[in-house]
């Protein structure tokens, strides 16, 4: 086996490793609401989006065109710098992961390739009207399309259920909750996991294994589908429980309303091939659930948190990239790509190790907020 193809492997391997922390990461998207009501048991609503991630992964594959072809010039990058921009996007997905924080992973994936492609071959490599264009444009108007539906949304099923027993009411939207958070499962799986898609088929191409034209192979489909099905089952329980109680204190009819939202956003952005971030209109559907109810708290204080995360995913994740891109290429070659992925590892574990001091798990997930991610319950960090 010669250098370039152990090279190739790392990256897909790294690739599979980022679409895990995806899955774990954004199962807050789809199942926080659904948690936060008792519409579903915490379990129940992992194991459900797990499977409905994989299928809707299955569905479409123009977000993967856009990933591997709309953000940098694939023939201007090499193998690793698809690895460096990786690992720029794990970082951060682990980092806002142990604060609870529900950030997105495709900014994240996004910024650690730019920020590598920027230092491996200058400005000229990047692609900035599709930046834009696909990229920034949607990140901003995405939430707050999907806060405005949202907030009528949650208006609208108040007043119609204005006359209805409250139990009566509730049962009612708890039963279709299951229906609307499957669907934002389904929708979650037909955008984020065809990033990695995107991002592997870059590799393919980068080594000369596929042509620039070519579609993304089959088994690329099924391991990414695969990946982020795994880590959705694991769920991220620390950032389930900030969109599902930090934010608001959602009742059945607010979750519903949120769930539809988001699912009918993301549907949107997949059927024209935006890379959008999903945890962006999900909490952005969670606000609106929260202002379209007459004397719901928003803790805003919690919404300024994410929204200053948001504007630092983008840079953040590119220094890493950068930063990664720099340290493989002076250690050199293959090997550099092994000692960075080695050191990405043991930081990995290391960031697992601190959580298991304030866990968060699906007996908790549900607890009263106490203002931070870890629930009055669990042990407090020192």
């Amino acid at each position: 086996m010669d250098a370039n193809t152990i090279l190739l492997a790392v990256v897909v391997a790294t690739a599979l490793a980022f679409d895990f922390t995806n899955g774990f990461h954004d199962t807050a998207n789809a199942m926080a609401t659904s948690i936060a009501t008792g519409a579903l048991p915490p379990r129940v609503a992992v194991a459900l989006s797990a499977v409905l991630n994989f299928v809707g992964a299955l569905l479409s594959l123009s977000v993967a065109a856009t990933i591997a072809k709309g953000i940098v010039d694939a023939g201007a990058i090499t193998l690793t710098v698809v690895f460096a921009g990786l690992v720029g996007g794990i970082t951060w997905n682990l980092l806002t992961w142990y604060f609870g924080i529900p950030s997105s992973s495709s900014h994240a994936l996004i910024g650690g390739v730019v920020g590598a492609t920027w230092i491996a071959a200058g400005t000229g490599a990047i692609e900035g009207q599709g930046i834009v264009s696909k990229v920034l444009i949607p990140a901003v108007l995405a939430p707050v399309a999907a806060a405005l539906v949202a907030t009528l949304g949650t208006f609208s099923a108040y007043s119609i259920t204005a006359r209805v027993n409250q139990g009566v009411r509730n049962r009612g939207f708890r039963i279709g909750q299951i229906g609307s958070a499957s669907l934002v499962s389904l929708a979650h799986g037909t955008n984020d996991a065809q990033k990695t898609m995107g991002i592997i088929t870059l590799a393919l191409i980068a080594n000369g294994t596929i042509g620039q034209d070519a579609d993304v192979p089959l088994w690329v489909i099924l391991s990414c589908a695969l990946a982020i099905s795994l880590g959705t089952y694991l769920g991220g329980w620390r950032v389930i429980r900030t969109l599902g109680k930090g934010l608001v204190e959602i009742e059945t009819p607010q979750g519903f309303s949120a769930e539809t939202s988001s699912a009918a956003v993301i549907l949107a952005s997949s059927h024209f091939g935006f890379p959008l971030s999903t945890t962006h209109v999900c909490t952005g559907s969670v606000i609106g659930s929260g202002v379209g109810k007459r004397l719901a708290e928003v803790r805003w204080s919690v919404a300024g948190r994410l929204a200053l995360a948001w504007a630092l995913t983008l840079p953040a994740a590119a220094l890493v990239g950068a930063l990664a891109f720099k340290s493989a290429d002076v250690i050199g070659g293959t090997a550099g790509a092994i000692v960075v992925f080695g050191i990405g590892a043991a930081l990995a574990g290391a960031l697992f190790a601190a959580s298991r001091r304030t866990p968060v798990h699906a007996g908790n997930v549900n607890d009263d907020w106490a203002g931070g991610v870890a629930p009055a319950s669990a042990p407090v960090a020192v």
